[in-house]
């Protein structure tokens, strides 16, 4: 498995990394064999996180039978201030079975307002910051789906990782990506399907990978054969061929009219509709198969796809012209 060196953390990890999202849908021993198997594939780094229902609990379990120091963990929180933040970061050391964390992350931030208050006096990064001088932590990221917040976070200073979308039709970080490079700060790639939608994953990953500017991309992973597929391309690196990437770019413009790339240009929504999270719900019921999981949380949400008038502002400022009024009553359709 080829390794790159995770930024300034100077931690060697493997090119793909395992994603905890699908976990949650296997039983105990599944999980241990998966974790196994990655293992025993080259993979090296983990990736979960508090809010994906019991997945630090089962990873918990698998490294406590496979053994902790074989795997550069990484784990993130949705809180933003002081308390909440250690509160999450005791209740992942207990799921995660482990005395430090090797990665821990602010999860999603979504707007600059988010990011100047974890940096405030009372914000959640002094926690991180205190945790990190104690080795209960070992280093501080960030994740985003804009890229222009994980921009800022670079400049601001602090974090050791950044972690955005990033696939053959979602590449607006690719500068964001390149700048971190050169700032040596660790990159994480996540949604390398698309939330699912690109249907050639190993092409999908190989297009990833090949980007000198990636350190790791954590595909998510919940059989043995997708450990052993994605691990090839880790393993087996070999560029695309111009007829593959035409079969990228085909499906890259099949999804053009009714995919959204999470830019949010489209907000603020007058009806205080966060309409690339109601999209990115609709794709973890749908696709990542997760209903109850995604139903959860866009239940949890005041504002929701349902509550669009069809006012049309946010087709207005959409740079891809998606028909996103149609595809809020889609999403109303699956999810309520």
């Amino acid at each position: 498995m080829e390794k790159r060196i995770l930024g300034k953390t100077n931690l060697e990890v493997s090119t793909i990394g395992f994603g905890g999202i699908p976990i949650q849908r296997v039983d105990n021993e599944m999980a241990v064999k998966l974790i196994e198997e990655s293992y025993n594939r080259g993979i090296n780094f983990i990736d979960t996180a508090r809010g994906y229902n019991d997945s630090e609990s089962l990873i918990g379990q698998a490294l406590e039978r496979i053994g902790r120091d074989k795997f550069i963990l990484a784990t993130k929180s949705m809180k933003r201030d002081y308390k909440g933040i250690l509160e999450e970061l005791s209740i992942s050391l207990k799921n995660l079975r482990t005395d430090y964390i090797d990665l821990f992350q602010f999860h999603n931030i979504r707007s600059f307002e988010e990011l100047d208050f974890i940096l405030s006096e009372n914000g959640a990064f002094k926690a991180l910051k205190e945790a990190k001088e104690k080795g209960v932590i070992k280093e501080i990221g960030i994740t985003s789906h804009s890229p222009e917040i994980l921009d800022k976070a670079i400049d601001i200073g602090g974090f050791s990782t950044i972690q955005c979308p990033y696939n053959p039709v979602e590449r607006q970080a690719e500068e964001v990506f390149k700048k971190a490079k050169e700032m040596n700060i660790g990159v994480i790639v996540m949604k390398p399907l698309a939330g699912g939608a690109i249907t050639n994953g190993e092409l999908s990953l190989r297009f990833i990978v090949d980007n000198p500017n990636i350190s790791v991309v954590i595909p998510g992973m919940d059989t043995l054969e997708q450990v052993s597929s994605n691990a090839l391309v880790g393993i087996n690196k070999r560029k695309l061929t111009v007829e593959e990437e035409e079969i990228l770019r085909e499906e890259s413009k099949s999804l053009g009219s009714q995919f959204c790339r999470r830019c949010g240009y489209c907000l603020p929504c007058p009806q205080g509709i966060d309409i690339p999270v109601q999209f990115l719900m609709e794709g973890y019921y749908t696709r990542y198969d997760l209903k109850d999981w995604a139903k959860s949380r866009y239940d949890a949400m005041e504002k929701r796809a349902v509550h669009c008038v069809e006012c049309g502002l946010c087709e207005t400022k959409c740079p891809y012209n998606l028909p996103i009024r149609k595809m809020l009553k889609n999403v109303v359709e699956k999810l309520g």
